[in-house]
């Protein structure tokens, strides 16, 4: 085998131990250490604070490392942080050639990990299996850049794009094994977000039940502080932590009733319509380590989401179910494009069937146009 073909076959198993383990607000990263064809070591980065994935592997690999080449899907790090740097360790252990998916986007790191092991006789290679490395921290890229939390949109629409039926019946559109994936989603993100409209309606609990794993941060879009403190959500709040993000405007009284039970209140700037500012919200999440985000609804506030380009991920279960022109319309609720051209779509798109459901899903892409405001710069309400 060629040592091209060498690198790409070790780098894929390294991708495959990233998508390990819980490491948020961290990367997901993996690491194997090998010499020609055989593996002496591999890793992943478990849960933050942890060691990282290159530690792991080397640890693994003892002396074997010496004078292996070591596979990262992120470039090692230089620096201290909760753990000493990993760059010392590959050096300690005589590793003579790195192999590296892709470099570190984390703007407050000082000094390359990349250019310390060039400096010491490491011969290091750069971008193989770039753009899967890429994917594997796209949303902690998304974060540690932006300052915002990465934020996926998950709808459920019957055939004829319906939420309910004409008497406001939702439960259930979609199918049992649907909702197991929606389960599964929600155990893969740091918080879930719906908006308060949505929780007065159906009293979710927004845990993860029907599949193993954590359940996540629970979020409510609520201007005007009307969660009931009956609610499951304000209920169960010290079992599982829950952020009501409201404005200045808000009541004083409202807030003390739900911090007595638990329920987070953070205040964020509003928009003109007195709602609160969908950008703000995603700064404040990221300021409290969310990563990332799934938004559940409802409609008003996923269309706010899609009004101000948010979203980077779409998550769509359809239903083969008809519930006809008086049912709820829309899990989206905006004014759309004008053309089809000028429409957001998901690209690429990947269908899956979840039961007798559709369900696509993928990087939400939105049109570039001529005077159009970057993410971020609109501030349409939520």
């Amino acid at each position: 085998m060629s040592e091209v073909d060498l690198d790409a076959v070790h780098m894929a198993r390294a991708i495959e131990l990233g998508q390990k383990g819980d490491p948020s607000p961290n990367p997901h990263v993996g690491c194997v250490i090998a010499r020609g064809e055989q593996v002496v070591g591999e890793g992943h980065h478990a849960t933050a604070g942890a060691e990282h994935a290159e530690i792991v592997a080397l640890k693994a690999a003892g002396k074997k490392a010496n004078g292996a080449t070591l596979y990262a899907t992120l470039e090692p790090c230089n620096h201290v942080g909760k753990t000493p740097p990993c760059v010392d360790a590959i050096l300690a252990a005589g590793v003579t050639r790195v192999v590296i998916g892709r470099r570190d986007p984390n703007p407050r790191v000082t000094g390359g990990g990349l250019e310390r092991l060039e400096q010491q006789g490491v011969e290091v290679k750069l971008g193989v299996l770039d753009q899967e490395s890429k994917a594997l921290i796209r949303p902690w890229a998304h974060f540690i850049t932006t300052g915002r939390s990465y934020l996926s949109l998950k709808l459920a629409v019957s055939l004829d794009g319906r939420i309910a039926t004409r008497t406001g019946a939702s439960k259930w559109i979609t199918c049992q094994e649907s909702r197991t994936r929606v389960h599964q989603l929600r155990g893969q993100h740091d918080a879930v977000m719906l908006g308060v409209n949505t929780v007065l309606a159906d009293d979710p609990r927004l845990t993860v039940r029907d599949v193993p794993g954590r359940s996540p941060i629970r979020v409510v879009i609520d201007s005007r502080l009307r969660l009931p403190p009956s609610s499951h959500l304000a209920q169960t709040a010290q079992q599982t932590p829950t952020c009501v993000m409201t404005t200045h405007a808000a009541s004083a009284a409202a807030e003390q009733e739900l911090s007595a039970l638990g329920v987070r209140v953070v205040r964020v700037p509003s928009t003109a319509e007195g709602r609160c500012d969908p950008v703000a919200v995603l700064q404040e999440l990221a300021a409290r380590e969310v990563v990332n985000v799934l938004c559940e609804g409802g409609a008003e506030l996923a269309g706010s989401l899609l009004a101000a380009r948010l979203p980077s991920e779409l998550h769509v279960f359809v239903a083969p179910v008809l519930l006809g022109p008086r049912g709820r319309p829309g899990a989206v609720d905006w004014a759309g494009p004008e053309a089809p051209s000028d429409a957001p779509r998901i690209n690429p798109a990947r269908w899956e069937l979840c039961g007798s459901d559709a369900y696509v899903w993928g990087p939400i892409v939105f049109p570039k146009k001529t005077g159009t405001t970057t993410p971020g710069t609109t501030k349409p309400g939520t």
